[in-house]
């Protein structure tokens, strides 16, 4: 067994009554996503262990989807819940402190939507909040010095929509629905219920408050990497503290809110021209810059033909695709086209190694012209797109 997991098993019986109170009041999408919010609550009790704070989002696409009721639970059963709705941007910053409290903001949609206005600070405290170490920098008129204001506090938003892809991505995303047919929950009423949360919340707290050195310690394997893995971490190591079954819960909610994530999230421009161009290319090794710029715009789901008044130019092309270094030259096509300035597929194969990864083949074609009218054959062309 692993040295920081509790033998009593208190843990997990202690995430087993958080999760029965949980899909009392509120109907998860999922029961990876009702173990997630569950293992998040929990990490929040004890966030001085954590380099990493990480988000949750409850997100919807329309009204009555039980945003708001997800975070009334939250609230009654977090660390020190800060409710953000109406507070202003000086009083959310003075409110961080070291054992900072969990920020709570609904209708989140109004800070980052298109009517949004004069939220820049709290939005920076939300990016810049999810590492340790990230403090905001304000001078101090009055003392003629430069304060430090730490940032880093777990943080739950609730809104309909999307929230900014900087927050998406240091975050457990939940996507709320509405309830369906034969769905039914138990109401919530604050003065009757909240008390019995709050001791669930403070009984949490003594269990792990009493390990923060184990946690901190904590190296748990995770089955994702990078930011994901960082965003996941403090929740995957309360899980491996309580032992029981939540250990493996915790890691097929890793896996399956991922994914999730990653089949929802829309690609940036930058990386959807480059997946445009690959489809453009065909099995066509080399490519004219006018020809290439006509597939593109032809694409009646894709941005390009409405990409700027004529659509996308040659030039704007160019200046997207110089940042994957990829340029265009001078190639001899076969006539008509002659000579002209166009784009060579091996130029692209780099980028969508690393940006628009993909398992197909890669289309074979006899030759590859290249400047000056030399020619190399599909055996080399393919030679490099593995080497690479």
């Amino acid at each position: 067994m692993d040295p920081s997991t509790d033998p009593t098993g208190r843990g997990a019986a202690l995430l087993d009554a958080l999760l029965t109170a949980l899909t009392r009041y509120v109907i998860l999408p999922s029961p990876e996503a009702a173990h997630a919010v569950v293992l998040w609550i929990a990490a929040t009790h004890a966030q001085p262990a954590w380099a990493h704070a990480p988000r949750l989002v409850i997100r919807a696409p329309e009204k009555r989807c039980g945003k708001s009721r997800l975070l009334d639970v939250v609230e009654a059963t977090c660390h020190n819940p800060f409710i953000t709705v109406n507070s202003s941007s000086a009083a959310v910053y003075r409110s961080i402190t070291e054992d900072p409290p969990t920020m709570l903001v609904d209708e989140a949609d109004t800070i980052f939507g298109p009517k949004a206005d004069g939220n820049e600070d709290l939005r920076g405290l939300l990016n810049a909040g999810h590492q340790r170490n990230r403090p905001a920098k304000r001078y101090d008129a009055n003392a003629n010095r430069v304060e430090s204001i730490p940032t880093f506090a777990m943080a739950a938003l609730a809104g309909i929509g999307a929230m900014p892809d900087t927050i998406e991505d240091r975050a457990v995303v939940v996507r709320m629905r509405r309830r369906g047919p034969g769905e039914i929950v138990a109401p919530y009423r604050h003065r009757r219920d909240r008390p019995a949360l709050r001791q669930l919340a403070c009984d949490l707290s003594a269990w792990l408050r009493a390990d923060l050195a184990a946690l901190e310690a904590a190296e748990p394997p995770m089955p994702v990497e990078d930011r994901a893995a960082d965003t996941w971490e403090p929740l995957v190591a309360v899980a491996d503290h309580a032992g029981g079954h939540w250990p493996d819960r915790a890691r097929h909610a890793v896996l399956a809110l991922t994914a999730e994530a990653d089949e929802a999230s829309q690609p940036s421009t930058r990386v959807r021209l480059l997946t445009d161009c690959r489809a453009a290319f065909g099995a066509d090794t080399a490519l004219p810059t006018a020809t290439l710029l006509d597939r593109l715009k032809a694409n009646p789901e894709a941005p390009w033909a409405d990409f700027g008044p004529a659509g996308l130019t040659a030039m704007r092309l160019g200046t997207i695709l110089r940042e994957y270094d990829i340029r265009s030259t001078t190639i001899r096509f076969p006539p008509p086209a002659g000579q002209a300035k166009g784009y060579q597929r091996a130029d692209f194969l780099d980028a969508w190694a690393r940006y628009c990864p993909t398992a197909e083949p890669v289309p074979e074609a006899d030759v590859l012209p290249l400047t000056g009218g030399s020619r190399t054959s599909r055996t080399s062309l393919n030679a490099a797109a593995q080497s690479r």
